[in-house]
């Protein structure tokens, strides 16, 4: 017998907040293009919703124009000045190179040179991060608060990226050298985002009563450790954080999630004392084990993912999958705890297998 029929906003809150859930809030973290295209040749329905035929609830995020590319307005011109049958190397205005795939290989550029490279270039990018900008909200706003108002799902606000977006400007080694060779810039510019994000959401949070949550992107982990030590987060990352999550809290949000992939180990007290108390997808490949982790921190970190995609691919025995499903059980009876693949499903996973997957994620996590 299970409990009444939750909404998915009902369902989100009970599940983190430690509550009595019909069943664990399910997050469709995606999957990537040639994913779908195998599913669709393997007799997944093409004229049904993804989430739906899957079981996945429903979490909208606020469309605000927060994030590295969509802050750029008007995105900067580009040209190739490069190409070739695989690929081509694409210029643009402010100078940044990348190397971007044409033979249908799914993938990142690669950044060849990247858009701030010195205080002048910084300048530059900065005339294009005006947060006051009427398109940084949708068009029509007005029609959109209307249907927030009496929603059933969660609804999330993208709050800021105080490592990666920087790191995505900069770039990984050139920010590694600028802490030690221009920590005055870096300061500046992680205080700079601060000030940007609360700028573009306050809106948002003064206009849509009862926001469920909110999340940060970083991605500053890679397989084996942090790519920025503690003493540099702290030193230059953790004031500009705390400023945006203060904020979100007195709004209301309790809820504050990073996202960030690699292993987790050194990050979490980070940013549990930066005011998040929830991370996501915690990579297995890069030892995040969600199970330890509520060991080590306790019910005050909210967890979401940690389910090993790897044993989801043609080649593993439908054992091996039971077996990183049932290794959760007592974390989803615990609370707290959504189990979801660690990062977007790739293309070497069989509809079969995720199908094989997603029934016993429902059988676990229905009360």
């Amino acid at each position: 017998m299970t409990r009444e029929t939750m909404t998915a906003r009902e369902r989100f809150h009970a599940t983190f907040e430690y509550g009595q859930p019909d069943r664990v809030f399910q997050l469709n973290i995606g999957v990537w293009d040639e994913t779908y295209r195998r599913w669709l040749h393997e007799g997944m329905p093409w004229d049904q919703h993804f989430n739906t035929y899957f079981g996945f609830d429903r979490l909208e995020v606020i469309p605000l124009r927060t994030g590295l590319c969509a802050s750029l307005w008007p995105p900067p011109e580009t040209k190739v000045i490069q190409q070739t049958a695989e690929w081509q190397i694409v210029e643009d205005e402010l100078g940044a190179k990348t190397k971007r795939w044409t033979d249908g290989h799914e993938g990142m550029p690669q950044y060849l040179r990247y858009p701030v490279r010195d205080r002048d270039s910084w300048e530059k990018l900065k005339e294009r991060l005006n947060p006051d900008a009427p398109n940084r909200y949708p068009e029509y706003w007005e029609d959109l608060k209307r249907c927030y108002r009496n929603r059933d799902y969660p609804l999330r606000i993208q709050a800021g990226s105080f490592y990666g977006q920087i790191r995505d400007w900069v770039g990984m080694e050139h920010l590694a050298l600028w802490y030690y060779d221009c920590p005055d810039l870096v300061h500046e510019m992680t205080e700079y985002v601060a000030d940007f994000t609360l700028r573009v959401i306050d809106r948002a949070l003064s206009e849509i009563p009862d926001i469920d949550c909110a999340n940060i992107w970083e991605d500053m982990g890679m397989k084996t450790g942090p790519l920025i030590s503690p003493k540099l987060f702290r030193e230059f990352h953790m004031e500009p954080m705390k400023r945006v999550t203060k904020v979100l809290r007195e709004a209301g949000i309790q809820l504050i999630s990073i996202d960030s992939d690699g292993n987790l180990d050194e990050l979490i007290p980070l940013w549990l004392e930066a005011g998040a108390n929830m991370v996501w997808p915690l990579e297995v490949a890069a030892g995040c084990d969600p199970v330890r982790y509520r060991k080590q921190f306790g019910k005050k970190l909210r967890l979401m993912g940690g389910i090993d995609k790897r044993v989801l691919r043609e080649d593993m025995p439908k054992e091996a999958i039971e077996e990183e499903v049932m290794s959760k059980v007592g974390l989803i009876k615990e609370g707290g705890y959504s189990p979801i693949v660690d990062h977007m499903v790739p293309p070497d996973v069989p509809l079969e297998n995720f199908q094989y997957y997603m029934k016993l994620i429902h059988q676990v996590c229905t009360f």
